[in-house]
């Protein structure tokens, strides 16, 4: 709690006081004046605390959403000044087949990076696109239905990104680092007529097999994702579906 916070506990509590005057001299007018008056003040200073309270979240929040957005750009910028390294390394080798396999490769990935922003929900989109800035010890591949929106799509989208986010950051922290290679979650959206699918494939080992299955089953309960098969290791499938 900080100090605004408690300097509006304090005044509420001052009330105490003028209260007090007014139960043992109820017959003075003065001590009635005093009590309106303070219990006016203190309400006035409670509402101007909560008030700056909202602000100072705000900025907290501001501030955390800006140094988020730096260091994804960061790490898009050291991408691509690798990216830039390697075909510059291929083309002064001569190596045109190099150079044009690795082009398919950047061509991919832009290609999966633009199917994430059509998603249409920013915090999943924000989520995603910044994954890597606050995961050490495991990899997030996506395989993105063409034009999938769910923005678009008659579920509670917000919800649904949610769903998706709170399922990934349970793989993350049930990751068992220093395992060799890191971990890989690859998570497949798509849907059909009738609904929408999420489909997770994790290839790696976890600190605790339980935990992650029981953390899992609490992170999904009430949630539009319902669990269509989950028998296959560690890989989930998930189905929403699309109201008519």
């Amino acid at each position: 709690m900080g100090r605004n916070g408690l300097a509006k506990y304090v005044a509420a509590a001052s009330i105490v006081l003028p209260g007090a005057a007014l139960l043992l001299m109820p017959e003075e007018i003065w001590t009635a004046v005093l009590f309106v008056c303070w219990t006016a003040a203190a309400a006035a200073f409670w509402i101007i605390s909560k008030q700056r309270e909202h602000e100072e979240q705000m900025t907290r929040t501001i501030k955390a959403m800006q140094s988020a957005g730096i260091r994804t750009l960061n790490h898009h910028r050291h991408d691509w000044m690798n990216d830039l390294q390697v075909l510059f390394g291929y083309a002064r080798l001569g190596k045109l087949d190099k150079c044009i396999s690795f082009m398919e490769n950047i061509r991919e990935r832009m290609a999966v990076d633009s199917a994430i922003a059509k998603l249409g929900v920013p915090s999943l989109v924000s989520y995603i696109q910044s994954f890597r800035t606050i995961s050490s010890n495991m990899l997030l591949e996506l395989e993105i239905q063409s034009d999938l929106n769910l923005s678009g799509m008659r579920l509670d989208h917000d919800k649904i990104a949610d769903t998706l986010i709170h399922a990934i950051n349970t793989y993350r922290l049930a990751a068992k680092p220093g395992a060799g290679e890191l971990a890989v979650l690859r998570l497949k959206l798509s849907r059909d007529n009738t609904a929408l699918y999420a489909a997770f494939y994790y290839e790696g080992e976890l600190i605790n097999e339980q935990q992650w299955s029981q953390k899992m089953i609490q992170q999904l309960k009430g949630a539009p994702l319902k669990v269509v098969d989950s028998e296959h290791g560690f890989n989930v499938l998930l189905r929403a579906d699309i109201s008519a």
